[in-house]
Formats: C-alpha cells, structure tokens, sequence
C-alpha cells in the first residue's frame, strides 16, 4: 500500500508560492468585486433607459462576477474537499 500525502517543505520557493497564490486569490477578489460593480451599473443603466438587451447583460454580469468571487473566496476550501475525496476512494 502507498501512502503519499502533501509535502510542504520537500522543496525550496514553496513558502514563496503560497504567498503568490494567496496574492493572486487577492487580486481575483478585488476584481470580482469591480467588475460587479460595474455590471450593476451596467444593469441600473439599461433599466433606467428601457434597453432590455443592456439590463439583461448587466444581470448577466452580477451573476458572473459573483460565481468568480464565490470560486475564488471558496478555492482553498474546494480543493482541500477534493483532495479528501480523491484519498477516501
């Protein structure tokens, strides 16, 4: 039987990656955020001039840019579920 678990230490610069992962779900994030903000705006717009087409792709895009953050917030979590199903099968 082979039992191979994650190995934080087995190589230099891992320390360093997970900085670099974790700035780059920060920045994920940041722009989520922005882009909702602009979908919105994109939304309120296309209401408020009676363009159905506009209003449709500002909702289009609010639920787009919350799907984006909900997988960037939720990645860690995701993947450490994942993982636990992959060594239970």
């Amino acid at each position: 039987m082979i039992d191979i678990i994650p190995n934080g230490t087995g190589l230099p610069g891992i320390e360093q990656l997970r900085v670099i992962v974790g700035a780059v779900m920060t920045i994920g994030l940041i722009l989520a955020v922005l882009a909702l903000i602009v979908a919105a705006i994109v939304w309120g717009f296309g209401a408020n001039s009676s363009n159905p087409h506009l209003a449709s792709r500002g909702k289009s895009g609010v639920l787009i840019a919350c799907g984006a953050a909900i997988i960037c917030g939720a990645a860690v979590t995701l993947t450490n579920f994942f993982w636990g199903v992959g060594q239970s099968v």
